[in-house]
């Protein structure tokens, strides 16, 4: 299923759209360009059309953007009944009745006038980090053996700061350098992708490149594996952790290709144990890091 829940926003598109809205209104972007960005009309399926009109129109509303002609749309698409339809048949009649109240309760508010209308919210942004974008990070486990992870990059979003490490298949008795690590992978996934050539070179140039280079991977994206550490949660172990070099990616080959939440250090324990165990569970690919770097440096 195309989302995670009946909710107005469950599931990638509901929350890309409706927070996707709210990121831009947070910094003060002009009204016109949020509503040419979030356009009414676009090349959906009826499904996902629902669930990106009504997170759209949920979000205009609150931030005072709604009128007519978009509360016209909204109506004319939930009529159509094609979200119920596809919960009840693909889940039960139970989730296909929670949809339809969903939506109910969407129409009913935002058929009124919003008389609190949300005002941007500013957030606090950290300024001193633990750990920098690019860096090598090195750490010990308990067979005695060094692994290694790169700090790809630092993502404050809405108040939240992360630290986007991405894995690597150093396993070493001695702890790796910028020079050393080049001979190792990086922890991805390539990704289907209908775009065109073009599209796609538009999106990572150079990825034909890396396609000549790496088998079996012609006309896909490239993703990377994130382990994401808060903030908060890495002043508690990032004594484990020790910078010994830089490595700096393309900024195309930084994109999400999967992620999910570290808050201990045990978890690193966990998944870089027996790492390439964790990569057939994940389905995860090894990319050879020296096919990724920014020539530039």
């Amino acid at each position: 299923m195309a989302t995670d829940g009946p909710k107005i926003i469950d599931g990638d598109t509901a929350h890309y759209t409706y927070w996707g809205i709210m990121d831009l209104y947070d910094n003060d972007v002009d009204v016109k360009k949020i509503k040419k960005e979030f356009p009414y009309n676009i090349d959906y399926d009826d499904f996902e059309y629902e669930i990106y009109l009504t997170s759209l129109a949920l979000a205009f509303w609150e931030i005072g953007l709604m009128n007519d002609l978009l509360l016209k749309k909204v109506n004319e698409t939930i009529a159509k009944n094609v979200g119920v339809k596809v919960w009840t048949e693909e889940c039960d009649e139970k989730t296909g009745k929670k949809r339809k109240q969903a939506l109910n309760r969407l129409i009913k508010k935002i058929s009124v006038n919003n008389k609190k209308i949300r005002k941007p919210k500013k957030y606090r942004k950290v300024t001193n980090f633990h750990f920098k974008p690019n860096d090598l990070l090195t750490f010990k486990l308990s067979d005695g053996l060094f692994r290694a992870v790169i700090c790809a990059k630092i993502t404050q979003q809405r108040g939240q700061c992360t630290y986007d490490l991405v894995g690597t298949t150093f396993v070493g008795k001695t702890k790796p350098n910028s020079k050393i690590i080049n001979d190792f992978g990086v922890l991805g996934r390539w990704i289907p992708c209908g775009s065109s050539i073009k599209g796609m070179l538009e999106a990572q140039p150079e990825i034909d490149k890396l396609w000549q280079k790496t088998p079996n991977t012609s006309n896909k994206l490239l993703g990377l594996s994130y382990h994401l550490v808060t903030h908060k949660d890495f002043l508690e172990f990032k004594n484990k952790f020790e910078k010994v070099g830089s490595v700096k990616f393309k900024e195309s080959y930084k994109q999400d290709g999967s992620y999910g939440y570290q808050s201990k250090f045990d978890r690193f324990e966990d998944i870089f144990d027996n790492i390439h165990n964790h990569m057939q569970i994940f389905g995860e690919k090894s990319i050879p890091i020296k096919y990724l770097l920014d020539s530039k440096e």
